[in-house]
């Protein structure tokens, strides 16, 4: 006899997307959306541009006061956003000019 489980539909998207590959980039691309929200308005509008690239988040911020304040919380930064998108998809975060 044959047990079946039922599943929800989120939890057969979410197995679908990891068979496929297509977890990680959809990930990736929530962590550079979830950016101006987990950030707040201020530091979005200060933000001038969001880039993922091998688990690395590349932030340009057009003031220099505010990514020396946000270089001292990097580790922060970098959990808050993981915890925005429920997994783990970035492991820095990098600050330009």
């Amino acid at each position: 006899m044959q047990q079946h489980r039922t599943q929800s539909i989120g939890e057969l998207l979410t197995d679908y997307l990891r068979e496929t590959g297509l977890e990680k980039p959809l990930l990736e691309r929530q962590v550079v959306e979830k950016w101006p929200e987990v950030m707040g308005p201020m530091i979005a509008r200060l933000t001038r541009s969001v880039e993922l690239k091998n688990g690395v988040l590349m932030v340009r911020i057009s003031s220099a006061a505010l990514k020396a304040q946000l270089f001292e919380c990097r580790r922060e930064l970098v959990e808050k956003l993981n915890n925005a998108v429920g997994a783990h998809v970035i492991d820095d975060v990098r600050l330009l000019g």
